[in-house]
């Protein structure tokens, strides 16, 4: 094994990691609302009774939850523990990680919104055929498990569900996440750079097939499952390894199979992921030719699965270097932060583990305590507060929507600045500045439109037409980056610059 490919699955595997722990955090939260919040029985009545409404239950609560296929995790192991069938565990671990808000509005941008409609529905009927496949074929003995212990009202309860969160978080959670991590490195040092740019062509009657190989040991967060999609669909790409890639890679990991693996038996193993595996490929030859776009002319040449690929060219010289500045450029400020306070739960959990492996918290911390209530205090029950929870978590996830969806006039001011280094750094030959930027600028671009949309603004056909010309120009530039041809580079960027203003004006008339 060479350095190459040992520092690229390197990059890959922490990349990975920052980008997931946001979601790993709230699937670990979410985990302790369900254990001493909303209780194990409540979440069978919810989640019990008729087998197919289960189903659909399962689905639209995934499509609610801003968790991943690594945050999801935590919560299939509480469902499992709360006696939930199979099949909606399965049905609820395929879907979350798939759609959220934020990721649906920017899915909105992919194409006809009827598309990522249809989309919804197929996972629907996968998940659902899946988990009648496994209830009816396998049915597990759904009685209640073992309770966990109750835990009085107050800062009590609060602390248990805090000490469950520390204890998963060095768990198996952990476990299976680094086992799904694994996955995506060993891809990222098996797959050299840019070996995948010609995938999933439109008119390759393999694609679906080739992308349900490629997705399984990869691992892709909602919002980057979206991107990926809108440049397949830029670039021409075949509709149904775009299916294939959303379920399989969004849903699915080497993590979520170790699971089931030590779970249930290898038959229903085998049969399980045989079943995704047929229905998943199926709709996606369904889809490819009735949804194609229409006007779209294939490329030939992708960048939207350089992210499963090794990051660095045969010929890199420095790896380790181009390690840390990779890192520091890829990895965003939340996420740095959001994997400070996992970092710190962690080692809770730690100590929680090592100390205090008898769960004597847990035990001293349901000792009822006698308090005599003031006439205004009310003490609403556990499973009411665990659904007040959950609609805040969701709230919370659409108000995330406008703070990560600017107004447009704050979208504008942000792609003025980042044009301009983008025009510059091409212009003066700083090939690696202006590949830094152009992704940054492509995001930007789409930004603006679900903007529009989230704030109820009709986008018009011209509008869209000229925020697709910007995109097909900053593609081009990028191409040309990569090669590292200076006389391209400056003959693009002028028309790049005419493309933007016309943007601007598309969308903001007024502005001079």
């Amino acid at each position: 094994m060479n350095s190459i490919m040992l520092v690229g699955g390197i990059e890959r595997l922490i990349e990975v990691a920052f980008e997931a722990t946001p979601t790993i955090l709230v699937g670990l939260v979410v985990a302790g609302v369900i254990r001493y919040l909303i209780g194990y029985e409540q979440m069978r009545r919810w989640l019990g009774g008729n087998l197919f409404l289960s189903l659909v239950k399962g689905w639209i609560i995934g499509m609610l939850l801003p968790v991943c296929s690594l945050g999801v995790l935590p919560v299939i192991r509480e469902f499992q523990k709360a006696g939930i069938r199979g099949g909606t565990t399965l049905a609820f671990g395929l879907t979350a990680p798939l759609f959220n808000p934020i990721s649906v509005l920017y899915g909105l941008t992919l194409s006809d919104p009827f598309t990522l409609f249809v989309f919804c529905m197929g996972s629907l009927t996968v998940v659902t055929a899946l988990g009648v496949v496994w209830d009816r074929l396998f049915p597990l003995n759904t009685e209640l498990g073992e309770q966990p212990t109750e835990i009085p009202y107050g800062i009590r309860r609060l602390t248990a569900i805090a000490t469950t969160t520390a204890r998963e978080a060095v768990g198996p959670t952990f476990l299976y996440s680094f086992v799904a991590l694994f996955g995506v490195a060993t891809s990222a040092m098996l797959l050299p750079h840019g070996s995948l740019g010609m995938a999933a062509e439109a008119n390759d009657p393999f694609a679906p097939l080739f992308m349900a190989a490629v997705a399984v040991p990869a691992y892709a967060a909602p919002m980057t499952i979206m991107m990926q999609l809108a440049s397949m669909f830029q670039h021409g790409n075949s509709i149904g390894a775009a299916f294939t890639l959303l379920v399989l890679g969004a849903g699915l990991n080497i993590g979520l199979i170790a699971w089931i693996f030590l779970h249930h038996s290898r038959a229903r193993t085998l049969i399980a992921l045989a079943s995704l595996f047929v229905l998943v490929v199926a709709i996606g030859y369904g889809l490819d030719k009735p949804l194609y776009p229409k006007g779209i002319d294939p490329t030939g040449h992708t960048h939207a699965f350089d992210g499963y690929c090794n990051p660095f060219f045969p010929g890199e010289t420095e790896p380790w270097y181009r390690l840390g500045k990779n890192l520091s450029d890829n990895i965003n400020p939340h996420e740095w932060v959001a994997a400070a306070v996992l970092f710190c739960v962690a080692v809770v959990g730690l100590f929680l583990r090592r100390l205090d492996s008898k769960y004597r918290i847990e035990a001293w911390l349901a000792k009822a305590v006698v308090k005599e209530k003031g006439n205004w205090d009310i003490v609403l029950p556990g499973p009411v507060l665990g659904v007040i929870a959950f609609l805040g978590l969701v709230i919370a996830s659409f108000f995330g929507c406008f703070l990560y969806y600017p107004p447009r006039e704050q979208i504008l001011k942000e792609m003025r600045f980042v044009h301009t280094e983008v025009f510059s750094a091409a212009n003066s030959g700083q090939f690696e500045a202006a590949l830094y930027w152009v992704p940054i600028y492509e995001d930007w671009n789409r930004k603006l439109m679900v903007s529009e949309y989230l704030r109820g603004r009709p986008v018009t056909r011209y509008q869209r037409m000229k925020s697709r010309i910007l995109s097909d120009r900053l593609e081009r530039l990028k191409h040309e980056l990569e090669d590292q041809k200076l006389e391209s580079c400056r003959e693009m960027v002028l028309p790049l610059n005419r493309s933007f203003e016309r943007l601007k004006t598309a969308f903001r008339p007024q502005d001079d």
